[in-house]
């Protein structure tokens, strides 16, 4: 926070301690997990909440717990988890704080469990899929002013992050599919093996069609934005 922020939440937080004559920790909880809700959460006063930066972006199961890491590093802040696992952040420029991130299994018998273990040491969840559960702290909490950000670095223009396993795994899969591809054609013939043939050609047709209506909605959608900031 800045330093008006600070000053002005800490006499009102003393203001009504004073009023409730109840202890701190009594009133709001644990020091660290009470201190996570208040560092940067919100845009800094007199910022507009449009111009804080969206960003959606996914990473093979090899990768998501690196990148996680390198973006709250760079000030990204996931509020939520789609239907689809995808980490849906937010970044509000001048009240950037460096965050890390780490992934629990959740489960109903496990939940409460975690929540006790977690939450006293300033983590709170930012999502859920499937199994797991996606906790978020700002690094302050743990390292103190070296959690802030001065200068932040421009939004990635990828959103999809692949490990050098998440790369190989679909290669492997494609020559696996054209091996047995090979093997069904060797028996077909002619017009069996020229049907085969249309038919992948028409997958691939497709498949490129798709792409080419994915990037020009994503144009489409950073067009809208930058309309709505103007």
């Amino acid at each position: 926070m800045s330093e008006e922020q600070i000053d002005r939440t800490t006499a009102e937080l003393r203001g009504h301690l004073a009023e409730t004559g109840s202890a701190p920790e009594e009133e709001f909880g644990p020091a660290a997990r009470f201190a996570a809700r208040l560092g940067g959460l919100a845009p800094a006063p007199g910022e507009p909440d449009g111009a804080a930066e969206h960003w959606t972006w996914t990473a093979d199961p090899f990768n998501d717990r690196r990148m996680p890491a390198v973006h709250g590093d760079q000030g990204w802040e996931v509020e939520s988890l789609d239907a689809l696992g995808r980490f849906v952040c937010r970044r509000a420029p001048g009240a950037a704080l460096a965050r890390e991130y780490r992934r629990e299994v959740i489960t109903d018998r496990r939940r409460a469990q975690v929540l006790e273990e977690l939450e006293p040491e300033g983590w709170e969840p930012c999502g859920e899929w499937l199994t797991y559960g996606c906790f978020k702290r700002p690094k302050a909490a743990t390292t103190g002013p070296e959690g802030g950000l001065g200068t932040l670095p421009a939004r990635p223009h990828r959103w999809l992050f692949l490990s050098r396993r998440g790369k190989a795994v679909p290669a492997v899969r494609a020559l696996a599919v054209l091996g047995c591809l090979a093997v069904a054609l060797a028996g077909l013939g002619l017009p069996g093996y020229t049907i085969a043939l249309l038919g992948l050609g028409y997958a691939i047709g497709m498949t490129y069609t798709a792409k080419k209506e994915t990037e020009e909605g994503r144009v489409h959608a950073d067009r809208a934005a930058a309309a709505r900031k103007d």
